[in-house]
């Protein structure tokens, strides 16, 4: 599978995350629903690693590690924040502003990793912003 295909995939599934975790955060307080919903993550990444025997423990200590555990963080962080706005407001209103790393993520992504700008990519970039904005305002 390529990467496009992954994407679409991730796309239809996490649309779903959301709306699903607004509905459950009606009864379940957010913290719990954040921990059965991310230890499925777990379960599941678990997995994926004994079916494709990869060795993790090798990695720990990687060069790269650095960045694996900054990034660990930065989700905790971010899911804990965003299952939270869930449990608070509405969909149509977080999703959007939650959303809007994705703008963020590709402005880093040719700000620090020196990844190619083109008139096309930055003007997709810019509306994605405005669309996010609009939708959230």
């Amino acid at each position: 599978m390529n990467y496009i295909l992954w994407s679409v995939v991730a796309l239809l599934s996490y649309a779903l995350v959301a709306p699903l975790v607004s509905l459950a955060t009606n009864e379940i307080p957010s913290e719990v629903v954040l921990v059965t919903t991310n230890g499925m993550l777990v379960v599941a990444g678990v997995l994926v690693i004994l079916v494709s025997d990869t060795a993790p423990t090798t990695y720990l200590a990687d060069d790269a590690a650095p960045y694996m555990y900054a990034a660990g963080a930065f989700l905790a962080i971010a899911i804990l924040a965003y299952y939270r706005a869930l449990e608070a407001g509405p969909v149509s209103v977080v999703t959007p502003i939650f959303g809007t790393f994705l703008v963020l993520s590709s402005v880093v992504g040719i700000v620090a990793l020196g990844e190619s700008l083109s008139v096309r990519k930055g003007l997709g970039i810019v509306l994605a912003g405005v669309a996010i904005w609009l939708v959230s305002t």
